[in-house]
């Protein structure tokens, strides 16, 4: 089993949803976030003062998978991601030792559904 977090330009969001649920990947979390890479910002004028700006907003998508799951979600990830601009995002691979479903008490790949 493996945890799949990507972060991912907010206006892709949509995009990748409609990329995963064409793999069958039907569960996952997004939660907003903030960050930089390469970006690096940008320089805005507020009030008179030049203000940068570093951190910009991403999503951040959490896909709990079985291990037959992980390449199709991936890829998926990045079909619906990927603009080939700078700040497209970054996928990591995490291992899940354990994943246990709270109303069943169900444990590994059929806590996940699949």
């Amino acid at each position: 089993m493996k945890l799949i977090v990507a972060y991912i330009q907010p206006e892709r969001l949509n995009a990748v949803k409609q990329s995963l649920y064409e793999q069958e990947v039907f569960r996952l979390s997004v939660m907003n976030a903030l960050g930089c890479g390469q970006q690096k910002g940008y320089h805005e004028n507020y009030r008179g003062s030049d203000i940068e700006v570093n951190l910009l907003k991403k999503v951040r998508l959490e896909v709990a998978v079985s291990d037959e799951f992980v390449e199709k979600t991936v890829d998926a990830i990045i079909k619906g991601a990927r603009t080939g601009k700078i700040g497209d995002g970054k996928i990591f691979i995490l291992d899940l030792p354990e994943c246990i479903r709270i109303r069943t008490g169900e444990k590994g790949a059929e806590a996940i559904g699949g």
